[in-house]
């Protein structure tokens, strides 16, 4: 049995998320509204590891099981569906790469059983950008990623780069204002040739999909 892990943290995840082309630039986020200044770029070198079951179970229900290295967020990830723009995050402390929480195995069961293997693995040179309000409240986290993922089921890797733009403390709390602001932060990224993203995350488009 895995020893007993500690209470995870919890978050809530509401992002929107860009395609880009190599050479795009990263745009002024002081020209969004409400933005006063722009920290960064804070280089993270990130390597996430995704278990899933044989079938892909999770994935098809839009969860996702990671262990990643890198960054502030190190540690065993679990993100639920996503639900009116938002996803569940659960995170636990790193703890061997051999070894999935009991707790992990006990949550994900809610929305598919059986075995947990390797699935993908996603490797990803970020550059994060701090948007801050006059306050110095967090409006928002921007990230500029590049990311190389492997298929460990079908030997494929795939490169790409995307963008991510992360409501943070400051954000607006209600559902319209929210809205707004993913508007004028959307078009911002638009006008510097940024367009939808093709998959609904990093996963997806690590497994083709």
């Amino acid at each position: 049995m895995t020893p007993p892990t500690t209470e995870p943290e919890r978050s809530v995840e509401i992002e929107h998320t860009y395609d880009v082309d190599a050479e795009t630039a990263v745009p002024d986020w002081c020209a969004l509204a409400g933005v006063a200044t722009v920290e960064g770029p804070e280089r993270r070198s990130l390597d996430a590891h995704y278990i899933d079951t044989p079938d892909a179970g999770l994935a098809r229900r839009g969860v996702a099981i990671r262990r990643r290295t890198g960054g502030p967020d190190a540690g065993w990830h679990l993100k639920g569906p996503l639900v009116d723009d938002a996803r569940v995050e659960l995170r636990w402390p790193l703890g061997s790469a051999d070894t999935i929480p009991d707790a992990i195995r006990e949550t994900a069961a809610e929305w598919a059983r059986g075995d947990l293997v390797p699935l993908a693995r996603v490797r990803n040179e970020r550059d994060a950008y701090t948007l801050r309000d006059a306050d110095g409240g967090v409006i928002a986290e921007f990230v500029d990623d590049h990311v190389v993922a492997d298929d460990l089921r079908e030997g494929a890797q795939r490169a790409w780069r995307e963008w991510e733009f992360e409501l943070g403390p400051a954000a607006p709390a209600e559902k319209e204002q929210r809205a707004a602001l993913f508007a004028a932060a959307r078009d911002i990224a638009y006008a510097h040739g940024a367009r939808p993203a093709a998959s609904a995350s990093k996963l997806a488009r690590a497994l083709g999909q």
